[in-house]
Formats: C-alpha cells, structure tokens, sequence
C-alpha cells in the first residue's frame, strides 16, 4: 500500500521530471516517476523528435531507467501533465508497463503536483495483453 506522503513524493518528483521536458512540437511537458519494490524512484519525461515516431513518452523513459539499473519489480508510477487536468499513461505506456505487473498504482496529478486520483493498471486496461497470453499460461 503506497501511503499519501509517498504519493506526495512521487508527485513532486513527476513535475520535477517534467521541467526537464523536450517538447518543441507538441509543448506538451509530461513528468513520470516509477517507484520500484525496492523503495527507489526512477524519474522520466517526454522526449520528443521531428520523425514524431522516435518521440518517447515519459513513463517509458522512468521505466526504462529503472530496468536499466536492474529494477524489475514496479509499485507505482505517478504522472504529471500541463495544466489541471488528471494526467494518465497513453496506451503504448499502459503496455510497457503491464509487463511489470496488473496491480502496478498509476497516481495522477497536474503540472503543480496536486494529487488528481490513481487506478491500477488492471482498472485502466480491462482486458491486457500480457506476458502470460505470449507463454501459453491462462
């Protein structure tokens, strides 16, 4: 269970990413920060590019640096977004972060870091293609 002074935390460190945004198309700035089982936080933000298909979301950037440092055990990931609506994965995200786990808390916030509501993964993404559908496993 993630308690609200983490979710505080996760929030904060979602914005922080966010500022680090490179957003010249869209102006767009997202912020991700993933919090691992074992207690760290990988922080992410949008990375976009002219090609448009080599642009990266900011969740897949935080998850790819906690994979990259050998974190493959995801709790919660917080996300951020401009203005003061709720900010939630696109569904590219939801897929690279299924393959960590259906009950994986995704908080929402908006670009000040105030707390706008959280799912689960399994919640946002009702019928998943999972690692399971590709091993034979039910």
């Amino acid at each position: 269970m993630i308690d609200t002074e983490m979710k505080t935390k996760l929030l904060a460190a979602a914005v922080k990413a966010a500022k680090n945004s490179y957003s010249p198309y869209s102006h767009f700035a997202v912020g991700a920060a993933i919090l691992t089982k074992g207690g760290n936080i990988y922080q992410g933000t949008n990375i976009e590019n002219v090609s448009y298909g080599g642009t990266v979301c900011a969740e897949r950037v935080a998850v790819w640096k906690a994979v990259s440092e050998g974190e493959l055990e995801m709790e919660a990931i917080a996300v951020v977004g401009p203005g003061t609506k709720e900010a939630y994965p696109c569904a590219m995200c939801r897929q690279v972060l299924l393959e960590f786990g259906l009950d994986m808390l995704v908080i929402s916030g908006d670009e000040q870091g105030n707390y706008m509501g959280e799912r689960t993964l399994r919640e946002l993404v009702p019928f998943p293609f999972t690692p399971s559908a590709l091993l034979g496993e039910q």
